[in-house]
């Protein structure tokens, strides 16, 4: 299905409809083992829901096709995934290099979780190329770890000269691709190697699902995170895996209307005289505008958003909305609000990656623009006026 459109792939790749009932949509094989025709019988390779589910094998042939890729791996959270990569590539002794604005969850897996079992780290600015280049000289790397557009601060990486700089120095390129979604972006086709996805964000979609992803083309690569997905068990309940597919079949016109509100409220909250700065990548005085419009279809649904005063103003705002909710987590069709520094970021406080107090994030959603801007005026409305 290479040669067809995204939305088309989305809604037809490993979704043949059931062969015994003629269910256009896959059903839910909602089983923990499968009936052997015989010892060693095994009914289309079914055997046990950990070694493989009709369900979840739809799901990871989907996702392969949204982003174009060979090879797909569901699992049962956004951390499962990372984890499970990164224990099938590397080995105590490794190193990764990653950014200095990544999701609080992945610093703390690589830092407190892996960090004791012999992986180190080194954090950089993505963004300064000449920078990666010298830190990837000064040491041995076997992993290059970007988001692009970064959480929280919107940093846009240029993937494809990052993925020159990561081969050149002998180590393989993972890029999360979750704020993009696989409808905005396709690392893989820029040169990197692996790309990971928080699924329960937008392809999931509705905030009812926690699960992720790995997407690869290698297939030697893929073998050793399929043994890892077998042999740890972190995979995707079919029930999960179910809400996924339907939740990617519906992502592309999503994203185009979660992407022309976040443009509405960034130019919204730019003209605010309470508002410091809004990182939208959509924006022309975004650092990473001009690359944005190249690498990506559109610039999404995220943004952040920082006060002239202080964190005061920013939880003021945060607790004052009623459209937007404050929860963690994004992507989901309603609008969200995020006060990083303690809540998606806390585990980075004191550290080099840790988030200003005075920022908030947002996940617009696919609300009517004019009541999102309603429902921000209101809460902007709560602050002192200067």
């Amino acid at each position: 299905m290479t040669s067809q459109g995204f939305s088309t792939r989305a809604i037809h790749a490993g979704q043949d409809p059931d062969a015994s009932t003629g269910a256009v949509v896959v059903p839910i094989f909602q089983s923990s083992t499968f009936a052997q025709d015989g010892i060693g019988g095994l009914r289309n390779g079914y055997e046990y829901g950990r070694a493989g589910n009709p369900t979840r094998d739809s799901l990871e042939e989907q996702l392969a096709a949204a982003e174009q890729a060979a090879h797909a791996f569901s699992f049962s959270s956004g951390l499962a995934a990372e984890d499970a990569l990164i224990r099938a590539l590397l080995t105590p002794g490794d190193r990764i290099v990653l950014g200095n604005d990544v999701y609080g969850g992945t610093y703390r897996l690589i830092d407190r979780v892996l960090g004791p079992w012999g992986v180190s780290h080194r954090v950089t600015e993505m963004t300064d190329l000449d920078g990666l280049t010298a830190e990837l000289a000064a040491a041995p790397t076997a992993l290059v770890w970007v988001e692009t557009p970064s959480n929280p601060m919107m940093k846009v990486t240029e993937i494809a000269a990052v993925a020159e700089i990561t081969h050149a120095a002998g180590a393989l390129l993972v890029v999360d691709n979750t704020f993009a979604s696989p409808y905005l972006q396709n690392p893989l086709a820029l040169g990197a190697d692996v790309v990971v996805h928080s699924t329960t964000k937008y392809i999931g979609g509705h905030s009812d699902l926690i699960g992720g992803a790995v997407v690869l083309d290698d297939d030697a690569l893929a073998e050793k995170v399929a043994f890892v997905q077998f042999a740890v068990g972190a995979v995707s309940a079919p029930m999960d895996a179910f809400l996924t597919t339907r939740g990617l079949k519906t992502l592309g016109v999503r994203m185009d209307r979660h992407s022309a509100n976040a443009q509405a409220v960034a130019e919204w909250l730019r003209d605010q005289p309470a508002v410091d700065t809004v990182y939208y990548p959509g924006l022309p005085d975004h650092p990473g505008h001009e690359l944005a419009a190249r690498q990506m279809r559109g610039f999404g649904g995220m943004l952040s958003v920082s006060f002239t005063g202080g964190a005061t103003a920013a939880r003021t705002v945060a607790e004052a909305t009623r459209l937007f909710t404050l929860a963690e987590s994004l992507g989901g069709i309603e609008s969200l609000m995020n006060y990083p520094a303690e809540m998606t970021h806390a585990s980075v406080q004191g550290t080099e990656l840790a988030v200003a107090d005075n920022l908030l994030r947002l996940s617009v959603g696919l609300e009517d623009a004019a009541d999102l801007l309603a429902d921000l005026e209101q809460a902007l409305g709560q602050l002192p006026a200067s």
